[in-house]
Order: structure tokens, then C-alpha cells, then sequence
């Protein structure tokens, strides 16, 4: 008997058709007396059904760090002569931390209009943070286990530690004299 592979409103590729879509609808097919489908398919808005080995869903990230990814958003108070300076007239960085496309990082259009090009270097490196950080929580383990490393590598790796420690301390936690001077 068949069990969903996948539920109504996940993400998957759609590899017949090369393309990212949303199940909009689980179609299990019945058999009379058979208490549970003999085969499922599934709706993606493409004009026609896909079984499950049609569809690979999105690799997930770990929780805490996700997939953060850079979007554009349409400027809506400049026109195209306003902003020809723009690196993408007409439209200004927003970083995405969240599965649902509304959470994250955006700037005022002041702002952005201000330094453009500073501001669309800030939303690549937030978007390379979560690997940034991976790196980091790497070199930081490594200084752990190896007993003779070069100390330009051992001073990378304390830096890498400083900073993870920074980074996963709640703000109501006083950091001491010296993690402040790092």
C-alpha cells in the first residue's frame, strides 16, 4: 500500500518539468475493500499529476542557521531616473531568513539610496553567514583536536572561537573586559 512521500504546500523540484513548485493538492487513488491507497499522486499546478519519484524536495538546513537567500524587491517610491545610479535600478536588496519568504533583513530606501553599493555587500554577506558560520564552528573544533597546528592557524582558530562565542550568547549576558576589546 502507499503512504505520502510528500504534504500539501511543500516545496519540492518537479524534475519532468525542471522546476521548483508547491503540492497543492495529495491525490491518494482507492481501491474498494483496501483500506488504504494503492498508489498516491500529487498537484503541483503544472497541468497534470506527479508521482512521487517525479519530485525531490528541498535538502533541508539545520534550524538554526537555514537557507538564507538574497531577493530583489521593487522599489516603489523612485522612479528608474532616480535611481539609474543603483547597481539594479528599480529595485533594492532583502535578505530572506525565513522558509516563508517574510522574515529577514531589509534597509530604507533612504538608506539604500545613500551607498547602494555598501548596502548590496551587506546582503551578500549576510546571506554567506550561516556558511560563514559553519566555517568558523569548524576551525574552532579543529583547534580542539590537533595537539601541534602553526599559530597563524591556532590564532585563526581562537578568533573563530571568540566570535562563535559572541555570536551564540544571549544579549542579556555581560561579556567580560577582554571578550569586549575582541
Amino acid at each position: 500500500m502507499a503512504k505520502a512521500d510528500f504534504h500539501k504546500h511543500q516545496r519540492v523540484f518537479v524534475r519532468p518539468v525542471g522546476t521548483w513548485a508547491l503540492i497543492e493538492q495529495v491525490k491518494p487513488h482507492w481501491v474498494k475493500g483496501v483500506e488504504e491507497p494503492v498508489r498516491i499522486s500529487y498537484d503541483c499546478g503544472l497541468g497534470r499529476d506527479f508521482t512521487a519519484d517525479e519530485l525531490s524536495e528541498e535538502e533541508r538546513q539545520d534550524a538554526e542557521t537555514g537557507r538564507w537567500r538574497l531577493m530583489r524587491a521593487k522599489n516603489k517610491w523612485q522612479s528608474l531616473d532616480e535611481c539609474a545610479h543603483h547597481p539594479f535600478p528599480g529595485t533594492f536588496p532583502v535578505v530572506v531568513t525565513d522558509e516563508q519568504n517574510w522574515g529577514g533583513w531589509r534597509v530604507p530606501g533612504a538608506e539604500y539610496d545613500r551607498d547602494p553599493q555598501n548596502i548590496e555587500f551587506q546582503a551578500r554577506l549576510i546571506t554567506a553567514a550561516p556558511t560563514l558560520m559553519k566555517l568558523a564552528e569548524r576551525l574552532a573544533s579543529e583547534a580542539q583536536k590537533a595537539d601541534e597546528m602553526p599559530e597563524e592557524i591556532r590564532s585563526l582558530c581562537e578568533v573563530a572561537k571568540a566570535t562563535l562565542k559572541r555570536i551564540q550568547s544571549r544579549p542579556a549576558d555581560k561579556p567580560s573586559h577582554n571578550e569586549q576589546a575582541a
